[in-house]
């Protein structure tokens, strides 16, 4: 497949809120195909469509990935159904927001519904790395990153340093 372009913050196209996929079809099968080459590629364990510029509802996660291992998930219009009450603090990262970590509190478990390749619908109940990082992918087809979970100080420094290192980056 192909490995595509990862879109970094502050690109405006990783603000919209990603579409419904309306029919679980072959190019659906190779976008969900180019992202895991593409997450692959990048040593992220997530990948939502927006964040290489494609505004449907497809996420791609492999927390095996973190271990040298690999057991690719493919999430399409995956939605949260029910969270757990207990919350954590989980160290976040993110492709489109390279080189900034932080802390980030969400529930420790929750239910999602989503289709999966064959376009049938599943029901996954996850916690721990899993949960957080299906929260995280969710929140991109919503328009939103990690660090608009972050105080309004630290969004702002993590803006500027990614704004910086962009230029930097075009300049040279």
């Amino acid at each position: 497949m192909a490995i595509r372009e990862i879109l970094t913050a502050p690109d405006p196209r990783l603000k919209e809120v990603a579409k419904d996929v309306s029919k679980v079809d072959g190019a659906i099968k190779t976008l969900a195909a180019d992202m895991l080459d593409t997450m692959y590629d990048a040593e992220g364990i997530g990948l939502a469509a927006t964040q290489i510029g494609v505004a449907l509802r497809v996420v791609v996660i492999d927390v095996a990935q973190k271990d040298g291992e690999k057991n690719p998930m493919v999430f399409i219009n995956p939605k949260i159904v029910w969270e757990s009450d207990e919350v954590a603090n989980f160290q976040e990262g993110c492709l489109s927001v390279p080189d900034i970590w932080d802390e980030v509190e969400r529930p420790v478990a929750v239910k999602a519904e989503y289709l999966d390749l064959d376009g049938k619908k599943q029901v996954l109940e996850a916690d721990g790395l899993l949960a957080d990082c299906l929260q995280h992918e969710i929140d991109h087809l919503n328009g939103t990153l990690f660090i608009d979970h972050l105080s309004r100080l630290k969004r702002s420094m993590a803006i500027k340093k990614l704004t910086k290192a962009k230029k930097a980056k075009e300049t040279a």
